[in-house]
């Protein structure tokens, strides 16, 4: 069964460049001349991750977090960040916000890790969804209360690969 079929396209491929262009333009305009630490929480971000370090030109580090909220239970970390980033400009980059549970947990962790500054970029925010008062620092796009598939975003681990982004026919 192809999951395309119930799906109908919400942002193009060249619509989410632009905005990973645009977004990466004012990165490197606020962060000039510092190195940028940037954790990638996965799965759903690496491929934004991925265009948006190609797109920034200063000195970066990319690492990975892999967290788990499950409705109504804690976070669990399955991979934390591996080096120090005690004096280190951080800037978590989330494919999207949606409730803000596991964002919370992640920018607490990293705030408990005494870096310089911590900033959070996403390219999809969804505030209408929000659990908790997190706010990101970068937006590439705000939207409304729908559920979204493709550039890494899925449905039951389905529809990641695709390079737009989409949200189920009404």
């Amino acid at each position: 069964m192809n999951l395309k079929n119930d799906l109908v396209k919400f942002i193009s491929e060249d619509e989410i460049n632009e905005m990973v262009i645009s977004l990466a333009k004012e990165v490197e305009r606020d962060y000039e001349g510092l190195e940028l630490y940037i954790i990638c929480p996965l799965k759903g971000s690496i491929l934004f991750v991925s265009d948006l370090v190609r797109k920034i030109s200063l000195p970066t580090i990319v690492d990975f977090v892999h967290l788990t909220s499950p409705k109504k239970q804690s976070v669990k970390i399955h991979k934390d960040i591996q080096n120090d980033i005690t004096g280190k400009h951080v800037l978590i980059v989330e494919e999207i916000i949606d409730a803000g549970r596991t964002l919370s947990f992640l920018r607490t962790r990293v705030l408990a890790s005494n870096p310089a500054s911590v900033k959070i970029l996403t390219l999809l925010d969804k505030p209408a969804r929000r659990e908790l008062p997190i706010q990101p620092d970068y937006v590439g796009h705000t939207i409304d209360d729908r559920f979204v598939i493709g550039y890494g975003m899925d449905s039951e681990e389905k529809g990641r690969n695709y390079k737009d982004i989409y949200n189920y026919r009404n």
